[in-house]
Formats: C-alpha cells, structure tokens, sequence
C-alpha cells in the first residue's frame, strides 16, 4: 500500500509538472521580450573593489549547482561544502557552521546588509532566508572582522537575491523575465513553489518574488518513536518534522547615470516542529525594509558613495500543543556607508561607517535571556596595493558596542547592567601570481569580539541545549589570531585549491557544564539530578581554544568532446581544542572527503556522487560520539527550451543507500539521541522555468 501511494503521489506530480510547463511556456511567450537578467560572477563578500582575484577564502553557489543542492534551510544547503558544517537541529533550522566555529561568530548577511533573527541564539530558532528565494549564496572562509564586525571572525555567508537591483536589467525598450519553479520530494512529501518576475528599462527596474513550500514528517532511515497525545507510536519518520513556509518580496531601483537609488520590501513565515520536543512547534515571522544607493564617477578624493539600510522586525513564538509557550522578539536596524577613494599610485581602497541596534525581549517559562537592547558603531578601511607579483591587502575597523540588560517585568532571576566594549580588529593580506595558472595567498588577522546579551546575562532553562544556562556579566572581549595560506591552480576545465589555517583565542567564550550542578527548569533553583524538572547547570566562561584545519577542493576534466565528464574531489578537517582544559570543543565536525562525476551531453547532465564522514570520537565528557558514515547521491538534470522559455527539468536522489547517520556538529546528536538522525532516502522531481 505505501509503494502504491508514493507511486501515485509521484505520477500526480509528474501530470502537474507538465501541466505547469504547458501553461508558463504560453505565458512566458506572451511576456518575454529581453534575456533574463544575470547576476555578476564576481564574488562581492569581502571584495569591495570588485577584484576578479581574491585573496581571502571565498566560494559560491548559484544557478543549477544551487538549485540541485538547495535544501529546507541555508545550513543544509552549505552542509559539504569544504570548510562548512551545519547546526542540523533537524530538517527545518539550521545555521552554517565555518571551520568549527558557528553562533555569533558566523555573520550571515542579505546583499551585503545584517540579517537580523534569533538564530544565533538557539539552535532550534530558523535562518529568515529560504534557499527558494536566493539567487547566489557566498561563503567568505575565515576572518572577515575588517568589512563586517568581530561576529564574522569565522567566516560571513552572504545570501543574494537581486530584490534592489544594482545595474539595468534590461537595454532602453524595456522588456519581462524571470523564472518558475515547481518541485515534489518523496522523503517528507515536500511541495514547494516559487516564481521570480523582473521588469523595467535602463531608467528603472521592478522585482517581485514569492515562494511557498509545505512538507511533512521527514523520512528516517530507522524506526523512531513519537509520543503525541500521550499515544506513543514507531514509524520510519522523524517526529515532529513537517513545515509550512512561505514569503513574499517587492523591490524597485532607480538608475541615473551617476548611480542608483532602491529600496525593497520582505515577508518571511514559517511554522514548524522542533525535533526535540513532540508536541512543540514554533511560528516565526519577519519583516525586512531595505533602502539602498550609489553614487558613482565623483570628483576628487571620494570617488563613489554607497549606502545601505536595514529595519527588521522578527517575531518567533513557541506552541507546546495549541497553548502559546515562549514568545521571542527581536527588532532592529543596520547602515552602512562605504567610500572608494581615487588611487593614489598602485593603491586603492574604500573607508567606512557602520551602525547597527536592535531591542530583544523574551517572555515565557522558557526566557533564558532577559530584555536587552545592543548597539554598535563602527569605522573601517580596506586599502589593496597592486604589485608585479601580486597584490597586497590591509586594513582594519574599530567599534564601540554597548550591551544594555532590563531584566524582565515578570522573571526576577535576571540581572540589570550596562557592559560597553571598544574592539579592534586588523588585517593584512597577499596574492603572489606563481607562474600561470598558479596563485598564492596568506592572510593574518587579529580579531576582537565583544560579548553578546545571553552570553553575559543569561539564566534560565534552554530546552534546544537540554540545559540550564547562566551568563556571566564580566566577560570581556574575545580576541583571537588568525592565519591562512593557501594555494590556487585553474588549466581550464581544471581546477585546484586547498587552504591551510589556524586560529588561536586568548580568551575564547565557552558553554561549559559545571561539574555535578542542577537547576530547576520552573524557578531556577538549585536541585538534586533526579528531580522530574532538573537540567545541568552550564555557564558561559572564558578559555584559550585553538582551531586547526585544512579544507581542499578541485575538478579533473575526464572526458572532452560532445560529451564531457569531470570528477570533482573535496575535503576538510578541524581539529577544535579547549586549551586551558585539553579536552575538544563541542559538536565539531569529523574529517570528511566527498567525490562526485558529473557527466554532460548536450541538453542532458548527470551527478552521481557520495560524500563520507569520518567516525567523531574526539568529544568532550557528556557530548555523545558519532559513526563514520557515506552518503551517496544522484542527479539528473534536462534542459530543453520551449520558444522563449528556458525549461530544466531536475531528479535528485538524496541518501539512496538509506544509511542511518548522525551529525556530529548537532546538538541533537547529544541531547535527544536518538530522534534526530539525518534524513533518509528521498527523491525530488522538479522544473524550473527561466524566461
């Protein structure tokens, strides 16, 4: 019966498939007139001139290598990519984590400007950004404290969806385009839609996007039990896991010949399980309003003028069953202002100013950090000197952060005080052209992280860490030494990099267990371990840690002709240790080495490719050891075009061994063994339509 059902269910999206295509192929006909727009290739994260060479770490994903790894969340969606792990609080929040490091020291941003959520602070609290709506994703590998602040000290992600756009799409006539995409999963029945539509001239353009997807209990390659109800019942799913997301965006520019002038507006909903906890579910939304413009071609010192604003207003609320638990609230804003100046000789650069605050409150049985309000301002330069065997890099930025703690009007356990902090951070860089196709590069920064509001005043119960958390009101800042080298070839269709680093923390901010210590999850008070509400006392502390790790990637062109056949290799290892204790720092990954062929003839393209992680034993006391794993996965891919209309069919086959796993960097893995293993077997038909 359920081989007949998922036959069904898949036959009923194949007629809808077709259907769909038939329908936009007419309604793409009537409405394109121009090609579709394309965003830049050159990476814009931590490259503020728009250097074609990079010197720092960086990599992206976009077009149909987005499209055929995008996943529910943005951590997912990274998760293999060489240096990022995920957070994997099951399949509907997680957050990248960058060679070890994730939380506040991971910088997520949206074109450029701060994304602003409550995902750092918990790991069951969802990115705002669905891969659905994103047209690029950039990874910038290691510190970026010079451009983005002391929270980007292990690396920035960079989510671009082209909603205020930064050039003409289109030449004087005018013209539409824009893309569809519609696709079915069998793992957790995932249906999800989404469609992009652009219009306008050289003097104007319009965006407009909105996409909705619905999924249920995700598929589990074991039996797992599920109370709900008070009814406990085994199925091969992973209880509590279904979804319904969806969002909606509106964004126009204004080009003149001098710049730009754009400014856009967001819509972001969702609600989902927790994993952890049966019968607890959370509803999240936001509202993002960006402005945004340039002035470029200015006389004198300063160049151009580009600035950037931000308002975000995030609500998340936690359900236990139909009563409303825990309600988090986070509003704020963000601006940014960068000037390049004129060259002076071979050197060339940009000065800047950056302001951000938001106001954060917490109300519920589960508010384990009270009202605060943080606020930042910041001064920064980049400077790049070009050479004739390279170029070099420096620069550095320097902010005031004030962190203010109100308690809270109905919680006594919290604290009230006011922490300011003055951090820098500086940078120097280099690119040494080897011989052709060969580059070098080497990177050494000293980074300041100023404390954040939970980690300094929190007390209360976290359920998403099974544990009872207490900040710690003097902590100073955290100060790091970073250094990467790295090595580049590219001959063509071939390629190879690898980069080697090591990141040293005088003073490194830690959630450690306090030995043999429980609290009360109702009022805070001081237990016995039996207690039926007891959770282990954790506090923030400060600690020397070190980080040390490779990560490699690279394509061998098999195959030339008609018919092409790459074999891509990746790989990556950090080793994360607690210096003033020896023991490891939590939930990092193991080593890992992934290989995929990719196969293209024509209109067709295929991927079959496996990904193994390395047995993770090196653990502290309490955090649970994982086995080694392999994972295989296939592609498929079609593209045909339909008179305008550009249509690309997609198969994907995840987990198709249906191998039981679990991920190290999951807190998951350690506090709810064994509910939350990775997802088992699933295949996803899909199209996308681009016009």
């Amino acid at each position: 019966m359920k081989k007949f059902v998922q036959r069904r269910a898949i036959s009923t999206a194949c007629k809808s498939l077709c259907a769909f295509s038939a329908l936009n192929t007419l309604t793409f006909a009537v409405m394109a007139q121009s090609p579709a727009p394309s965003l830049p290739e050159v990476t814009v994260t931590g490259n503020p001139l728009g250097s074609s060479e990079l010197i720092a770490p960086a990599s992206q994903l976009s077009g149909t290598s987005l499209l055929l790894r995008a996943k529910t969340t943005l951590g997912e969606t990274l998760d293999g990519t060489p240096g990022v792990s995920s957070t994997y609080f099951g399949p509907n929040a997680s957050r990248p984590v960058i060679r070890g490091l994730d939380g506040d020291r991971i910088r997520i941003l949206n074109n450029g400007g701060g994304s602003l959520d409550a995902s750092s602070l918990s790991y069951d609290h969802a990115v705002t950004l669905d891969p659905l709506s994103i047209e690029r994703v950039e990874v910038l590998r290691g510190p970026g404290a010079l451009l983005y602040g002391g929270s980007a000290v292990g690396g920035v992600v960079n989510v671009i969806d082209n909603r205020i756009a930064r050039e003409p799409q289109f030449d004087a006539s005018g013209g539409v385009s824009g893309k569809a995409d519609l696709n079915f999963a069998t793992g957790n029945s995932e249906r999800a839609k989404g469609l992009l539509i652009e219009t306008g001239n050289t003097r104007y353009n319009l965006h407009v996007d909105a996409f909705d997807r619905t999924t249920g209990d995700v598929s589990a390659p074991a039996d797992l039990d599920c109370t709900q109800g008070g009814v406990t019942t085994t199925r091969r799913r992973i209880c509590n896991s279904a979804s319904d997301t969806s969002g909606q965006a509106l964004g126009a520019s204004l080009f003149f010949d001098q710049g730009y002038l754009g400014a856009s507006v967001s819509s972001y909903k969702s609600s989902y399980g927790t994993v952890a906890e049966d019968e607890v579910t959370i509803g999240m939304k936001s509202n993002r309003y960006a402005l945004e413009g340039e002035v470029r071609k200015l006389g004198g010192f300063i160049r151009s003028l580009k600035g950037q604003y931000g308002y975000t207003d995030y609500t998340h609320t936690e359900f236990e069953g139909p009563d409303t638990g825990t309600v988090f609230k986070n509003k704020g804003s963000d601006f940014r202002l960068e000037a390049r100046h004129a060259k002076l000789g071979d050197l060339e650069g940009v000065l800047g100013l950056q302001t951000e605050s938001n106001r954060f409150s917490a109300d519920g049985a589960e508010a384990f950090a009270p009202y605060s309000k943080t606020s930042q301002t910041a001064g920064f330069a980049y400077e790049e000197l070009a050479t004739a065997w390279g170029k070099l890099s420096f620069g550095g930025r320097l902010e005031k952060v004030r962190v203010e703690s109100f308690g809270s009007p109905l919680i006594e356990r919290f604290t009230t005080g006011t922490r300011d902090f003055s951090a820098g951070s500086y940078a120097l860089g280099s690119l040494w052209r080897l011989a052709p196709g060969w580059q070098l590069t080497g990177n050494l920064a000293y980074t300041e992280r100023a404390p954040k509001d939970y980690e300094l005043f929190a007390n209360g119960p976290h359920l998403a860490t099974a544990a009872y958390e207490v900040g710690n009101s003097e902590l100073q800042k955290e100060q790091s030494r970073n250094l990467d080298v790295g090595a580049a070839w590219k001959a063509g269709a071939q390629r190879f990099n690898v980069n080697a680093y090591v990141s040293h923390f005088k003073n490194y901010i830690a959630l450690n267990r306090t030995a043999d210590a429980w609290r009360s999850a109702a009022d805070g008070t001081a237990v016995d371990e039996t207690d039926a509400e007891a959770l282990p006392l954790y506090a923030y502390e400060q600690v020397r840690a070190r980080f040390v790790g490779i990560e490699a990637s690279g394509s061998k062109r098999l195959r030339e002709g008609a018919s092409t056949l790459d074999l891509a290799l990746r790989g990556d290892l950090v080793r994360a240790t607690n210096q003033s204790s020896g023991a490891a720092l939590p939930r990092t990954a193991p080593w890992r080495l992934g290989a995929s062929l990719i196969w293209g003839s024509g209109p067709w393209g295929a991927n079959l490719g496996a990904d193994h992680a390395a047995a993770q034993d090196r653990v502290p006391e309490g955090e649970r050891a994982t086995a080694a794993y392999t994972l295989w996965n296939l592609a498929g891919t079609y593209r045909v075009n339909a008179g305008p209309a550009s249509l690309l069919w997609y198969a994907r086959l995840d987990n198709l061994t249906d191998t039981l796993a679990y991920s190290a960097s999951s807190v998951l893995t350690t506090t709810a063994f064994p509910k939350a293993p990775l997802p088992g077997r699933s295949l996803k038909l899909g199209l996308q339509a681009s016009f």
